[in-house]
């Protein structure tokens, strides 16, 4: 342990000690719930504490479930007594996606909050989407947001006040923290705009210079990371790292195993966005992830309608935010596609997994089957050419016609190799052009697609 760690955290431990441990209590309900799951009746109490607060509050939901309600006004006294009717259901509620947000931001704002947004925090996405918007966020809101967080990161080795080094696009006067909070968090930023050999040299040599203990960086900037570690032959002997977390797109078979290989550990796989915070993440290297149901309600719906999809089956990721009283967030379609399926255990309690993970739906490429394939296909299918191809990119043009970004020396790929990889998954039937490029940018938010669909026949 660094003398930094230990001071922050004790120095954390006795302020929240003198406001009344609020945030001990909080953390540890947060771990009980991701561990051992929520019984029905909290998250019945959850939705309706939210969904009538969201009806009461907000003007863009005020008409919501007036059918359900006329219905049970109808009815007998003693029938209401001996069954109570349900006003709100949370299908009566529509599915949101961004644009919605943006459109119909103050209606969505709840009047308690109206004349005092400047005091309320803005939690931003950067964007990736097409779509750039901010959510407004309570106090309580942001309480469980760092709650959520530490709770994905301590179960899984984390220790309150570690070095950590923030991987991202970082943006002055966008997104970057300030003096005071780098310090007092002793959070580092780590701008990945440019991830070739001269900037990841810099990057390695700051990672060992500022002693940094934990990693927190997007899939593709952890893996351009540990090539080049790979590749140089970078000396670790001085590096104090204990902690890899990766967040945004998913992580390659390849990157888990490098860098279990090169630090002794497996890598933190999480799912989670900024509006929200972390939903779901993996535990001790586990395959599936566990999702936080004790802050989110999850909903998959089918890709092309608001039909619930079947148990096991891809669909829609759709997200309820039990804690944002100021701008409820109810079935919030995140844009992102995957598995999912929940369970009771034999003490009664619910508990949420999410077995695959494919991204946002712009990057869900299709077989010339139509089959929806995991973004994990084009993530580990150069992993035979990693020595002759820097990176990759796959774009489905037409239900047959797809065509593959490389970034490498065309003399030195083995270009059958390449489309025969591809053609596993696509499809023998495909065809596949090959178009060389000097690099694949990140977009804003630091994330890198390697897989893009612009077929008219999949657009959302």
């Amino acid at each position: 342990m660094q003398t930094g760690e230990v001071l922050r955290r004790s120095a954390y431990n006795m302020l929240d000690k003198v406001h009344g441990g609020r945030k001990e209590r909080l953390l540890a309900a947060n771990k009980k719930k991701f561990l051992g799951g929520i019984t029905p009746a909290y998250k019945e109490r959850r939705l309706q504490k939210l969904l009538s607060y969201a009806k009461e509050h907000c003007e863009f939901y005020a008409g919501i479930g007036e059918k359900a309600a006329e219905g049970a006004a109808g009815c007998e006294p003693a029938a209401l007594a001996e069954k109570p009717v349900k006003t709100l259901e949370l299908s009566d509620f529509p599915v949101m996606k961004k644009t919605d947000y943006v459109e119909h931001r103050e209606e969505l704002l709840s009047d308690e909050y109206a004349m005092r947004k400047d005091t309320l925090a803005r939690l931003t996405t950067s964007g990736s989407t097409g779509v750039p918007f901010f959510v407004y966020a309570d106090r309580e809101k942001m309480e469980h947001v760092y709650s959520n967080m530490l709770t994905v990161f301590e179960l899984n080795g984390f220790r309150l006040g570690m070095k950590r080094a923030e991987f991202r696009v970082w943006i002055e006067g966008k997104n970057t923290i300030s003096r005071k909070k780098s310090f007092v968090n002793n959070l580092m930023m780590y701008d990945i705009s440019n991830m070739g050999d001269e900037a990841l040299a810099g990057i390695c040599q700051r990672l060992k210079n500022e002693r940094i203990q934990a990693i927190v960086a997007y899939s593709s900037a952890l893996t351009a990371l540990c090539d080049y570690i790979r590749r140089k032959n970078v000396d670790l002997s001085e590096w104090s790292v204990e902690f890899v977390f990766s967040m945004g797109e998913a992580l390659p078979k390849a990157t888990e195993e490098a860098v279990m290989e090169i630090f002794g550990f497996p890598p933190v796989l999480s799912y989670g966005n900024n509006e929200n915070g972390f939903i779901a993440a993996n535990l001790f290297g586990s395959e599936k992830y566990i999702v936080d149901l004790y802050n989110y309600d999850i909903e998959i719906l089918k890709l092309d309608s608001d039909e619930p999809a079947k148990e096991g089956e891809l669909g829609r990721i759709v997200v309820t935010d039990y804690y944002n009283k100021a701008f409820p967030m109810i079935r919030y379609d995140t844009g992102d596609t995957g598995k999912y399926y929940e369970e009771l255990d034999e003490k009664g309690r619910l508990h949420g997994y999410f077995t695959e993970i494919y991204g946002r739906r712009g990057s869900l490429l299709y077989s010339v089957k139509g089959e929806p394939l995991s973004i994990h296909c084009f993530m580990n299918v150069l992993i035979d050419l990693e020595d002759t191809v820097r990176q990759a990119k796959c774009i489905q043009w037409e239900r047959d016609r797809y065509e593959v970004l490389v970034n490498g020396e065309p003399g030195k790929v083995d270009e059958d190799s390449l489309v025969a990889a591809y053609r596993r998954y696509l499809g023998e039937e495909a065809r596949i052009d090959v178009t060389y490029v000097d690099e694949i940018p990140n977009q804003a938010s630091g994330k890198y697609l390697v897989c893009e669909n612009r077929c008219p026949e999949y657009q959302p």
